[in-house]
């Protein structure tokens, strides 16, 4: 009897220690991690195109900006139309473009209808004159009469004798909305050439001693074929432009519309061009940047 309660004791012990190593087991038991990382949204790579209409005089502006945006964005492509200021806020109104160009501010009733300007740089409008020309400077009030007729000779504003020859762009550009808002001369100048782009403009300047004509300021900058005379004693020049005191100047501006949203290659170029990384591309092209 003793000897069975000392096997039943022994028992009874064994099964204690047993129950005691499995809980010290368990309780060493590693907690259960969870190893889900977080997933974090891949950066969606642009593509497609981007269509862009308008004014020729932002060509050199829209060009650097367009080659550094392709640059960036393998996957985009931006085109350009350049066919005038009008066609170009036609083209944003329509939809027929993503985004339209347009040398100077949009009218009161361009904005009642929807639509949206945003001034991406200034630019001067230079009076352009043969290189070989005399005349260096003129006023505003001189530049309106030569092109409204009432000043015909070059003999009248210190110049040489000759009949004054007065070249501009088509209706609907621009450059030339801008240069007439500017002089008011709205539909009264008197041109003997109207032409369809600003390298034209400079083309027929350059080549008739006596002509007279208008053109950006990043268009003329460099060209040694016509002088841009000084307007009221001021150049036309970036530092001119930005301050305030050049007195024909326009701006260059990027027409959206308005509750219409941009796809995502057209938005990012839009923000890349409004953007201070775009100054110095938009002052490499002759033109003043705002941001």
């Amino acid at each position: 009897m003793k000897r069975m309660l000392t096997i039943l004791l022994s028992l009874a012990m064994a099964l204690s220690l047993l129950a005691g190593c499995g809980a010290k087991e368990e309780t060493q038991q590693p907690a259960e991690t969870d190893n889900t990382q977080s997933e974090q949204p891949a950066e969606t790579k642009l593509s497609g195109a981007v269509s862009l209409n308008g004014s020729t005089s932002m060509e050199k502006v829209v060009g650097v900006l367009g080659e550094q945006f392709m640059a960036d964005n393998s996957g985009v492509s931006v085109t350009y139309d350049a066919t005038g200021s009008g066609a170009g806020i036609e083209a944003a109104a329509n939809g027929s473009a993503d985004i339209g160009l347009s040398s100077r501010a949009l009218k009161d009733e361009e904005a009642a209808s929807g639509l949206v300007g945003t001034t991406v740089a200034l630019d001067g409008i230079a009076v352009i004159v043969n290189a070989g020309s005399k005349v260096a400077d003129l006023t505003v009030e001189q530049i309106a009469q030569i092109f409204t007729g009432e000043i015909t000779d070059w003999s009248q504003v210190g110049g040489a004798a000759g009949t004054i020859s007065c070249i501009g762009r088509e209706a609907g550009s621009g450059t030339r909305d801008g240069f007439e808002s500017i002089t008011k001369t709205k539909d009264a100048c008197k041109m003997d050439q109207e032409l369809t782009s600003t390298g034209a403009v400079i083309e027929a300047v350059a080549g008739n001693p006596n002509a007279i004509g208008y053109a950006s300021l990043s268009s003329v900058e460099g060209k040694d074929t016509v002088k841009a005379v000084t307007v009221g004693g001021v150049e036309c020049s970036e530092a001119t432009v930005l301050d305030g005191s050049y007195a024909i100047q326009r701006p260059f501006v990027l027409v959206t519309k308005d509750g219409t949203a941009l796809s995502a290659q057209a938005q990012a170029f839009f923000d890349f061009a409004t953007s201070s990384a775009a100054s110095d591309l938009i002052r490499s092209a002759g033109a003043v940047p705002v941001a």
